[in-house]
């Protein structure tokens, strides 16, 4: 049941990046382009998702102790700022400004069939891999 609702959530998600065009990597690489073709959309649909966020979970946190379909609601426990964290923030910044996809939205675009896409999704899960590997060792 769990993961039923994971896909039918993530789907909805998924539509809603695809409706709002996120899925498009010039409509994302025009919203960084403040000094030649800005577009500022992307930016409506970050308001818009804050919108309907900051209410929802302000309204589930103090009408449910737990989620539905778990034991307890899944918070991070770090709150310190570190290098891992600003490093990952930065990378995942500069890997969304020169590709032009985040994962939530490269996800959707799979269907579009084009190899950016792809060459995206197999950069991050190398990344992702690399990253463990390098934990992994330190440990």
């Amino acid at each position: 049941m769990r993961e039923l609702f994971a896909l039918a959530f993530g789907a909805i998600f998924g539509l809603g990046i695809a409706i709002s065009g996120m899925i498009n990597p010039a409509k994302v690489m025009n919203f960084f382009d403040v000094m030649g073709s800005w577009d500022p959309s992307l930016a409506f649909v970050m308001i818009g998702a804050l919108a309907v966020a900051i209410p929802g979970y302000a309204l589930v946190f103090r009408m449910r102790r737990a989620p539905v379909l778990n034991a307890q609601f899944a918070q991070p426990t770090k709150t310190a700022l570190d290098r891992r964290l600003i490093g990952g923030a930065a990378l995942f910044g500069l890997g969304w400004g020169a590709a032009g996809f985040c994962p939530g939205g490269a996800i959707p675009a799979i269907g579009l069939g084009e190899a950016s896409v792809y060459v995206f999704l197999l950069a991050m899960i190398a990344g992702m891999v690399v990253m463990r590997l390098m934990l992994a060792r330190r440990d």
